[in-house]
């Protein structure tokens, strides 16, 4: 099946204060991402960081897709409850014409308070709005005119084009079982970052839903990103990556600290967690690539359903020489085995 590549976030590095050596350079990631054979290439969307993290995943996509040929684009994910359906239908439609048939759809409901009060939207109906906007997507995307009359969307009855030119899979990203039910029922695929045995419960619950509701669980997509540190050993990887890893991670404790902060943007604090930590309960995988290809098999024999692999492996803290090393290791080590 390959693997993808990911997650693209367009952040600065500390000390930087422009971002266009951040876009210029997820371009170019995006591209060598092609070169080295990757089967997709994915980005990740939040707001109002300080740091930039990428806000505008289908203008990106758009961007991948006059850059590249061949590569997959998949959004991993938007934050489907802060955007109005129409206008992700029409922005959608979009790349999937400039790209002919390559965007992945990825949409998950988004938990940080700054996003939801910043868009105006309400973080307690967030479940029902994805419902909602899961339902109205196909309708939107076979151009005919329909109306909608929902708890959280309501508009007359309007056509949206341009139309699609090939069907836009929608894959759901989320680890609760209402929203792994709800990708069953509504979508086309789960976008899953779990360890194996929770993702093994998720496909679980999948093909429950799927028998409940008389759906082939043919016709539903796996899709599992984790974070894979190449090197000579674990040990050898942590050194390599620790701290572009902690970066990561504590990013995502800083975000909504970081939307009413004034710029620059904060500069990561020095490593707050053990290896083992940083490891510990998350879908990340150290160690050489023997290790990694043994830990993505393990994903899919504990899935037992085909499951399509991507590498979280984009780190905003590397520089460009040593992000484009770790492609490589990935690519040419990794990726031929899974």
């Amino acid at each position: 099946m390959g693997l993808g590549f990911g997650l693209l976030s367009a952040q600065l590095r500390p000390g930087e204060t422009d971002w266009t050596r951040a876009y210029d350079e997820t371009i170019r990631l995006a591209v060598e991402a092609e070169r080295l054979g990757f089967d997709s290439v994915w980005t990740s969307e939040h707001h109002f960081a300080d740091d930039g993290y990428m806000p505008s995943l289908l203008v990106m996509s758009a961007a991948i897709a006059q850059a590249t040929s061949r590569i997959g684009i998949g959004t991993g994910v938007i934050l489907a409850p802060l955007h109005h359906p129409l206008r992700l239908a029409e922005d959608a439609a979009t790349v999937q014409l400039l790209s002919h048939g390559r965007l992945r759809l990825g949409l998950g409901l988004g938990w940080a308070e700054p996003e939801f009060a910043g868009l105006g939207a309400d973080p307690r109906r967030r479940g029902a709005a994805m419902e909602e906007i899961l339902a109205i997507l196909p309708r939107a995307w076979s151009g005919q005119p329909f109306s909608h009359e929902g708890a959280v969307y309501r508009f007359p009855a309007v056509g949206v084009r341009p139309t699609p030119p090939s069907p836009i899979p929608v894959l759901v990203g989320g680890g609760a079982e209402a929203a792994v039910r709800r990708a069953a029922r509504l979508a086309d695929g789960l976008f899953a970052n779990v360890p194996a045995d929770e993702l093994a419960r998720q496909v679980g619950w999948v093909l429950d839903e799927c028998e409940r509701i008389g759906r082939d669980p043919a016709t539903f997509r796996f899709v599992h990103y984790s974070i894979l540190l190449p090197g000579a050993s674990p040990a050898d990887a942590m050194a390599r990556y620790r701290e572009p890893l902690w970066a990561m991670q504590w990013k995502y404790s800083d975000l909504a600290a970081s939307a009413s902060r004034a710029l620059p943007a904060a500069v990561p604090p020095p490593v707050g967690r053990s290896d083992e930590e940083m490891l510990r309960g998350r879908a990340t995988y150290a160690g050489s690539p023997d290790q990694l290809v043994e830990a993505l098999l393990d994903i899919r024999r504990r899935a037992g359903v085909p499951v399509e692999l991507v590498a979280r492996s984009h780190f905003p803290l590397l520089a460009l020489d040593a992000q484009l090393e770790l492609m490589a290791a990935l690519a040419e080590d990794v990726a031929p085995h899974v």
